[in-house]
């Protein structure tokens, strides 16, 4: 097993919420790897990207350990499919042992399966949700 790098960065999927987040490690200088298995995806890095693509299949272990996942310090799965995006996160903890793993979900259902796993989430559709609740609750204490 590889020693920790403190600023090195794997994100699986470079949906427009993966490539953000690389494009800003990046910036901030840190070692930044994305994966994705359609290259047209990396269209959406910002232009001075200085990170690594990898074009392959984001769930594969062998994948994860070309991209040197076993020294990483943060992992983020940031695919479209909640499903692999919990096979990323439960891989990057359990057997690369990554110390900060976020995942993306979008079924509040599936959060259960996070439950023991020490993953942080992100849940997109709560997120809009509570925005919306702000801006409509704003109005007339929220009622129509």
């Amino acid at each position: 097993m590889r020693l920790k790098k403190k600023n090195y960065i794997v994100i699986v999927g470079c949906s427009q919420f993966g490539a953000t987040i690389a494009s800003t490690f990046s910036q901030q200088g840190c070692d930044v790897v994305v994966i994705d298995q359609n290259d047209m995806a990396f269209r959406k890095l910002e232009y001075g990207f200085s990170g690594y693509k990898v074009i392959k299949d984001g769930t594969d272990v062998e994948v994860l350990i070309q991209a040197g996942i076993e020294q990483a310090s943060l992992v983020v799965a940031a695919t479209d499919d909640d499903n692999a995006n919990l096979m990323i996160s439960q891989m990057a903890k359990e057997i690369f042992n990554v110390e900060e793993v976020v995942s993306r979900l979008y079924d509040v259902d599936k959060q259960i399966l996070y439950r023991d796993l020490n993953i942080k989430m992100i849940r997109p559709t709560r997120l809009t949700m509570d925005e919306f609740d702000k801006l409509v609750m704003k109005r007339e204490g929220g009622k129509f």
